[in-house]
């Protein structure tokens, strides 16, 4: 459901005619060409040059095109556009800059419709004008590229409430790039975003985008964006961001929505589908049937990858793209041409940039999205495992132990797509997670006492579950220091909390050192190994191997005890025999004061059985040198 915050623009439709000067007389036109040079393909959006500006947008249901803008004081006839075959219409205008607001005049039959740029890579704040970007930017020596998924921990965060100058006023770019250096510490490699895109709705999730290609302005813009990307890099953190092709703004006001006067059935025209499959419970659905609709997001994903330096691309809702129900096996919903786009969303992120990760959020679980194209899958790297926080809550949620079942726990860890453990992300707390009725992991174990003890031991097994488990693991804002609550867009992280519970802190930096192995004693967490070594409903204790080549300082043994019940020299399958040395114990009370620091001595290992002490709700994280 959606929450209204705060409107962009006067009323629902917001067009201020009289501002744009559409009362006003001009007697000269202004020079206009079909494009720059005789060598130059005219392209869409408005691109700057050395001598102005040109223009191109598709409407090929339009009787005549202009732009107006600051440019040529508001005219609605002094700059014309030229019609191409395709039904596109192009100009290039003399004397155009970078920094001035436009739109576009398009005339069908007696219908005159004021619209902003589909392309336009900048609005006002308002949302009532496009604005001339330069293509331009110093990127330095920025030769980034992400490390392999398997040595990847991705923090997802929302730029609105992750870090607030003013807890009265919305995050932006820059108060967010003041948090990088903290990001580093924690030790995570990638911030993923939620959606950047331009919004009519300020300060919400941003899964209502009405321009796929602006930065919103609310954020500080696509400036201040591509400064974000470059601190970031310059830190050796990677960023993904989150895009939305399954639907645009369900807002009245949509410019897009009968972009060029045409429509069927009443439905949205030249960019949605004109019958029921347009329909989604979030707004219209695009038409990945058209060429041209296809391009739009093609040329999206090439403007984020290439334009914007970004590092890969989480694609929202993909059940919602490839099935107008949103189900596997379901011929009579499938959407041919939905599968279509999303193989040309990776091709396209994959030509542009080797090395991008591309993630699918697929509440399916469907494994042809990360099988190659090539083998008619959608040729994605990884996917969100949208049930894997339900597995962890259905452990640690019940109050009373004897209800935590292992077995479905152990087969959410041990699950893979198409063979390859990282063609999966794995979270215990995500935007969707932790709202949409439901809160954070630590609010559900004890609601109202968030920090309790037993919400501080149980959250930390869900932390080491899903830093050990097989998988790219993501953390969600917050969770590292007991944020509580749930999710919502006007709430800012408490920061506070970063100190309150630094121990807590503590346990999640020395959790992903082990996971990326920067202690040369766990590799095999970058592995694909796993395997169930002991698992016991009586005692609720589970323990599992892990294991990239196998061998000393490779094999990890993790072992978790789900009841709130001492275990004293309990008895554990090893992978081989000898030393296996505790490299960590969530009970230490460095952690927290009020954990017990049960005595972990090294366990010695004979015949692959070894003994060893657990602490009421703890995990002991074990491997050899």
């Amino acid at each position: 459901m959606v929450r209204l915050y705060k409107h962009k623009r006067n009323g629902w439709h917001g067009r201020k005619e009289l501002a744009f000067g559409i009362n006003r007389k001009h007697n000269r036109v202004q020079r206009v060409s079909t494009g720059m040079d005789a060598a130059s393909q005219p392209k869409l959006g408005a691109v700057a040059h050395k001598g102005g500006v040109s223009f191109g947008v598709w409407a090929p249901h339009a009787t005549s095109v202009a732009v107006m803008g600051s440019f040529n004081e508001w005219s609605q006839t002094a700059t014309p556009l030229a019609r191409d075959d395709t039904g596109c219409w192009f100009a290039d205008v003399s004397g155009a800059k970078v920094g001035q607001e436009y739109k576009y005049v398009i005339q069908n039959g007696e219908q005159t419709l004021l619209k902003n740029d589909p392309r336009a890579l900048q609005l006002t704040a308002s949302g009532d004008n496009s604005i001339i970007v330069s293509a331009d930017f110093d990127w330095g020596d920025d030769q980034y590229e992400l490390p392999p998924l398997n040595q990847q921990v991705i923090y997802e965060l929302h730029l609105g409430t992750f870090h607030r100058v003013d807890p009265a006023t919305p995050g932006t770019f820059e108060t967010t790039a003041a948090k990088l250096d903290y990001l580093v510490e924690l030790g995570v490699t990638t911030v993923e975003l939620m959606p950047v895109s331009s919004t009519t709705v300020d300060h919400w999730w941003g899964y209502d985008p009405d321009y796929l290609y602006a930065v919103e302005a609310s954020y500080g813009g696509r400036q201040a964006f591509l400064e974000f990307v470059k601190a970031a890099h310059a830190r050796g953190i990677g960023v993904v961001v989150d895009v939305v092709y399954n639907h645009l703004s369900p807002y009245p006001g949509l410019d897009l929505w009968q972009f060029d006067g045409w429509s069927e059935n009443g439905k949205g025209g030249i960019y949605f589908y004109n019958d029921w499959r347009g329909d989604t419970p979030w707004g219209a659905r695009l038409d990945y049937g058209r060429p041209e609709v296809r391009q739009y997001i093609s040329d999206n994903v090439r403007m984020w990858l290439q334009d914007c330096h970004v590092d890969g691309l989480r694609v929202d809702a993909t059940f919602a793209i490839r099935n107008t129900a949103g189900r596997n096996d379901d011929p009579e919903h499938d959407l041919a041409d939905g599968w279509k786009v999303l193989q040309e969303i990776t091709t396209t992120a994959h030509q542009v940039r080797p090395t991008a990760v591309t993630i699918a959020e697929d509440i399916a679980l469907n494994a042809h999205l990360t099988k190659p194209t090539d083998q008619g899958g959608a040729g994605f790297l990884s996917q969100w495992e949208s049930s894997f926080p339900s597995a962890l809550r259905n452990v640690l949620d019940p109050v009373d132990d004897a209800s935590r079942q292992l077995v479905p726990l152990r087969d959410a860890l041990a699950k893979h797509y198409n063979g390859d453990a990282f063609q999966r992300v794995v979270f215990s707390e995500s935007h969707d997670a932790d709202a949409n009725g439901h809160a954070r992991l630590n609010e559900e174990i004890d609601p109202g006492e968030a920090d309790s003890l037993f919400a501080r031991r149980r959250s930390a097994l869900a932390a080491a579950l899903f830093l050990t488990a097989p998988g790219v693991p993501m953390l969600f804002q917050g969770q590292e220091f007991m944020e509580s609550g749930w999710f919502n867009h006007w709430q800012a992280v408490d920061w506070a909390k970063a100190e309150r519970f630094g121990g807590i802190l503590h346990l999640y930096k020395d959790l992903i050192a082990l996971r990326l192995n920067q202690r040369d004693c766990s590799a095999g967490l970058l592995g694909h190994g796993f395997d169930t070594l002991h698992l016991d409903e009586k005692t609720k204790v589970l323990a599992y191997h892990r294991w990239d080549k196998g061998g000393s300082r490779d094999d990890v043994v993790v072992v978790v005890n789900f009841a709130n019940q001492q275990q004293t020299g309990y008895s554990v399958a090893f992978p081989q025999s000898g030393t296996w040395k505790v490299r960590l114990n969530s009970d230490w009370q460095g952690y927290s004061p009020d954990f017990s620091n049960t005595p972990t001595p090294d366990v010695i290992v004979k015949d692959k059985a070894g003994v060893l002490n657990l602490a009421p709700y703890s995990v002991l994280i074990l491997s050899q040198d």
